[in-house]
């Protein structure tokens, strides 16, 4: 049975106090910390990389969940695991060959994860779930926080969780109080939130209604 993951996602965070913030949130009780690579060229937006992970680490002992939302992501994989990643995800959509990917990262010492997009179906991901950690279905187009949750895209949870019942399914973007229950229902188990939690008066109480919310869906609950 998988249980609930929450993964604060600290693109919401302070970043001039990021190491301060990964320590806060897990004082709250995050699982995961959730870290958003983006290079300006698979998405929009340019946030970190590598270099800001290897400052981190030091400073969290923190699971570091890095969403690696670049093109070419074999170009990156011995710099985040040099940097003490914990999991490095990649897209579907920006690799060539998934299988040889999932291997390296494996080889160096993470997990691996494979994300999603909103318009990518969910069977792209069936052959390599065998071997990865973990799957991200996006519920937002990737580049940006603070987008709004795309319910449509619970059906892809629902079709991996029916295929794959003790496999991490992680979704991320725009999830909030109002429609974790949609999410849990559907079979996600790590949940990322970035504006929901930041921006709530109690981060704490919010992490914790997603944990109550997403083990009392299991199946077993």
């Amino acid at each position: 049975m998988v249980t609930a993951k929450i993964a604060p996602s600290l693109l919401s965070s302070d970043f001039a106090r990021l190491a301060d913030e990964c320590e806060r949130m897990l004082d709250l009780g995050a699982d995961y910390l959730h870290m958003d690579v983006m290079d300006g060229h698979f998405v929009p937006n340019l946030t970190l990389g590598a270099p800001i992970i290897k400052c981190l680490r030091p400073h969290t002992k923190g699971f570091l969940d890095c969403h690696l939302m670049v093109s070419n992501p074999e170009q990156w994989v011995d710099d985040f695991a040099d940097a003490g990643a914990d999991l490095f995800c990649f897209h579907y959509e920006a690799t060539k060959d998934a299988a040889a990917l999932i291997d390296r990262i494996h080889a160096k010492g993470m997990k691996a994860g494979m994300a999603i997009k909103p318009n990518t179906p969910a069977d792209v991901a069936f052959e390599f779930c065998s071997k990865l950690d973990q799957v991200l279905v996006m519920t937002v187009e990737p580049g940006f926080g603070g987008q709004a949750f795309m319910p449509d895209c619970m059906q892809k949870v629902r079709e991996l969780r029916k295929r794959f019942p003790d496999l991490d399914i992680e979704v991320d973007g725009g999830l909030d109080p109002e429609n974790i229950q949609v999410a849990a229902e559907a079979g996600a188990n790590v949940i990322v939130a970035g504006s929901s939690i930041f921006k709530a008066k109690s981060p704490g109480d919010v992490i914790s209604l997603f944990r109550k919310v997403v083990n009392a869906a299991q199946p077993s609950a």
